[in-house]
């Protein structure tokens, strides 16, 4: 049986759809652009994107960047509707669209409805109330809590982003956001570590001494910990930390923070540490058995996990299992 492939049509509509400037946001740093898409545009990028695709692909059009049902009503629609001809003419399977929760209500939902939309993620960032006061979120977690009930009870697929080290975040308030994106029956998140950005309030804070981000090490466990979270609740992680590009580059337009091009590897280095650091592993000739998808991340970022059961003298080896998902494994002793 083949494997469904997914991919997700990549609109971007500029800050200029968010109404509300949170601390950390700089999003016209972030996204390489500040060009508001026309209706020629988005529909050519969505013909060129259909052209590479294979006719088995699920494809969904996802409308990113800012806050997307904060953008004046009909402007909202006319997107929508560009995307709902594609639904119609069967050449798309449906519509993602991410938000900030204090703009869903039912008439934006009966909207998002009419027009096929699929999925909708919110960006919570954090559940505690002090952190997103300090963000400068513009709500309060009795919002994200309202919009994902609004969301859940008409089916849609519901995504709950969530950062790590904002202002007055600890280990345990992230913990805590995890254990509540569970709660709320998130179907999918995002866990992006906190970087300071040029031209952001939190560039102002952390020059001024008032902000100090996470640093590498202390964001890949973070991530770590609230991962195990998210695996063993079922919630889907779309996205394990952000993507550098060439601006997002100390010395360009990241000021600080914990960002690193094999972030998401060395996440998922440390739950095969910790995994294979639970098992009772013989000092003899022993072979890991693992899924295919998780053997980089097994034996470790640069090796990491095998050179360390090595140094505590394990004759240790990872082999793949295509047999094998997930983060199931077998040991066998040679």
């Amino acid at each position: 049986m083949n494997k469904i492939k997914y991919c997700n049509i990549p609109i971007f509509i500029p800050q200029l759809a968010c109404p509300h400037q949170c601390v950390f946001c700089n999003q016209e740093k972030i996204s390489n652009t500040f060009v508001i898409p026309t209706s020629d545009d988005i529909t050519n990028t969505i013909e060129n994107y259909l052209t590479t695709l294979s006719k088995d692909t699920f494809i969904n059009i996802a409308f990113f960047g800012g806050s997307f049902t904060a953008i004046p009503k009909n402007d909202m629609i006319n997107y929508l509707k560009i995307g709902h001809s594609f639904i119609k003419s069967g050449k798309v399977n449906g519509i993602r669209i991410s938000t900030k929760p204090d703009y869903i209500n039912d008439a934006i939902l009966d909207i998002l409805e009419q027009y096929g939309v699929t999925a909708i993620e919110l960006g919570a960032q954090s559940t505690n109330d002090k952190v997103l006061v300090k963000s400068g979120r513009g709500h309060k977690f009795d919002a994200i809590e309202n919009a994902a009930k609004l969301i859940k009870a008409r089916n849609f697929e519901l995504g709950l982003q969530m950062m790590l080290g904002l202002p007055h975040d600890t280990l345990e308030l992230s913990l805590q956001t995890a254990k509540d994106i569970v709660r709320l029956k998130a179907d999918t998140t995002r866990i992006y570590p906190t970087i300071v950005v040029q031209g952001t309030v939190l560039e102002k804070m952390y020059k001024n001494n008032q902000y100090q981000p996470l640093s590498l090490d202390d964001a890949v466990f973070w991530s770590k910990e609230v991962l195990k979270i998210f695996l063993e609740a079922g919630v889907k992680v779309l996205r394990v930390g952000l993507h550098p590009s060439d601006e997002l580059e100390i010395g360009k337009s990241l000021i600080s923070g914990p960002i690193h091009p094999s972030f998401k590897e060395m996440v998922l280095t440390e739950i095969w540490n910790d995994i294979l650091k639970n098992q009772e592993l013989k000092k003899e000739k022993t072979t890991i058995y693992v899924a295919e998808k998780q053997l980089n991340y097994a034996i470790g970022y640069k090796a990491k996990n095998r050179k360390e059961f090595q140094k505590n003298g394990f004759d240790i080896n990872f082999l793949a299992d295509n047999s094998l998902k997930d983060f199931n494994f077998h040991v066998s002793y040679n």
